[in-house]
């Protein structure tokens, strides 16, 4: 009895000195380079849910890509930012505000491609039309195909834009596609995709792999969430939508009736250079294949008008978080008009001051959003902003279900737009290797008012009254949801 008494005792005691050490040591390193409200809700997992909360930790708690690749990434920003310092992207618009010179250098300098001027960018807002668009586009192909979407899936509604490389490929164009690992394994037609791709002799490539027996894993929620095509250097396109039917063929989106729109940008000129170059980069750092020799990435054309663009690519490869200092960058010049479209809406907290401050400033702040969720977690953090986006004087447009509202965009007054891959959440923001695209001139914000004004009139508006009504169980859950999404 005196035996197990001491035995007993002494597991008392281990238990309290590990207990300590770990709070100690999670004290040390969760709050290092970390933002304050996610090492807050890393070290509250850790307290009150020891076991749990350091598992999650050691598995998802390093937000940033392993060193080598991080590693390549600056030698890519380096070799762009170098080559493309004395060369000509076209004529510029003239009169800029200054305020736009100055977060066209925060992009050179976080992202290191130029501004370019003489594109044209023509939007297109209907599904399959722009999936029969890239098909079109695909099939001109002399060259090159250079493919690069986050879901990536061969399927009745993408059948046409798969038989367009199949027919340039089968005339010798080459073709080199890069889809995510995580995000298409175990999906509807993965395996089929994959033999496809191999049967017509593309070159293919799985973004961020986890595959530890092969030596690759990095953190498996890091994921490259980048859409867009390249044809021969000359046209591109880039926005939110993925290559796969407008239910993405998951049974419980049929079930439901829940179909995606999106928002996808035709591009000509000058930046198509930049484009390309985020493929490359990825190309590089999943293969090691530097194809510049190949490939003269800054043999530019001016393109069918006089935009102004830039591409900001942005994700765990990088330092900063270069999509988030453009945003809130924007938001804080706007001077009339703010409209922001945004499927997945959980700002940090330097966001949503500066989407309240522009209402207090005096600025029309309008966001889309959607009236139903496709993912829990995401769906209710987003929710428990509301509240104080109405009390600041947020316009909310709440798009009617069963469609998802997947667009990813921003116009800024009537001269400034942002449309690409990126959503403003956390994850975006920190885990997402996104592409944005910054473009100046009237006639592109035009034809996004159009778009605008077509999500208005299938929208409906929330109000703060009706907000308010909603019962005590929804607004627990909202607010646990929204702690859980500091956890990066």
């Amino acid at each position: 009895m005196i035996d197990v008494t001491i035995d007993a005792t002494w597991w008392v005691i281990v238990v309290f000195v590990v207990d300590i050490v770990i709070r100690v040591t999670a004290i040390i390193i969760v709050p290092r380079n970390r933002r304050p409200t996610a090492a807050m809700a890393w070290l509250l997992a850790i307290y009150f849910i020891p076991l749990v909360g350091v598992f999650l930790f050691l598995l998802i708690g390093n937000p940033r890509l392993p060193r080598k690749r991080r590693r390549k990434q600056r030698d890519i920003n380096e070799y762009i930012h170098d080559t493309s310092a004395s060369l000509d992207f076209g004529t510029l618009r003239p009169d800029a505000p200054a305020w736009f010179t100055s977060l066209v250098t925060l992009n050179r300098n976080l992202g290191a491609m130029p501004l370019a001027g003489d594109n044209g960018a023509t939007l297109i807002a209907d599904y399959q039309e722009s999936l029969d668009a890239m098909a079109d586009a695909i099939r001109e192909a002399t060259r090159y195909v250079h493919v690069e979407f986050y879901i990536l899936q061969s399927d009745a509604a993408t059948d046409n834009f798969f038989r367009a490389l199949e027919e340039v490929a089968a005339r010798g164009v080459v073709v080199r596609v890069l889809l995510d690992h995580w995000a298409n394994r175990g999906k509807p037609f993965y395996k089929q995709t994959l033999r496809r791709l191999d049967a017509m002799g593309a070159h293919w490539k799985l973004m961020l792999p986890v595959q530890p027996l092969k030596g690759k894993y990095q953190r498996p929620d890091l994921r490259n969430h980048r859409k867009l095509l390249v044809v021969d250097g000359r046209v591109a396109f880039t926005g939110s939508q993925n290559v796969t039917d407008s239910t993405y063929n998951l049974p419980k989106n049929i079930k439901r009736g829940l179909h995606w729109v999106d928002l996808m940008a035709r591009i000509e000129g000058p930046v198509v250079a930049s484009v390309n170059a985020v493929f490359l980069s990825d190309w590089y750092s999943e293969t090691d294949e530097i194809l510049t020799d190949e490939i003269d990435l800054f043999s530019v054309e001016s393109g069918p008008g006089d935009l102004d663009c830039q591409i900001i690519p942005s994700g765990p490869g990088f330092e900063f978080q270069n999509n988030l200092k453009l945003f809130a960058g924007l938001l804080y010049a706007a001077q009339q008009k703010i409209i922001i479209v945004s499927p997945y809406f959980v700002p940090d907290e330097a966001l949503l001051l500066a989407i309240t401050t522009a209402c207090q400033r005096g600025i029309h702040v309008e966001l889309f959003v959607s009236e139903e969720g496709d993912q829990a977690l995401v769906y209710h953090a987003q929710r428990s902003y509301y509240e104080a986006l109405l009390r600041a004087g947020v316009k909310i447009w709440m798009y009617q279900k069963p469609y998802i509202l997947h667009s990813k965009s921003m116009t800024i007054d009537d001269e400034v737009a942002i449309i690409g891959s990126s959503n403003m959440d956390m994850r975006s923001f920190g885990l997402n290797m996104e592409i944005s695209m910054l473009v100046r001139g009237e006639e592109f914000i035009d034809e996004m008012r159009k778009v605008e004004a077509t999500y208005r009139s299938l929208s409906r508006e929330l109000t703060l009254e009706e907000w308010m009504r909603q019962p005590l169980r929804s607004t627990v859950l909202d607010n646990l949801a929204r702690l859980t999404s500091a956890l990066q």
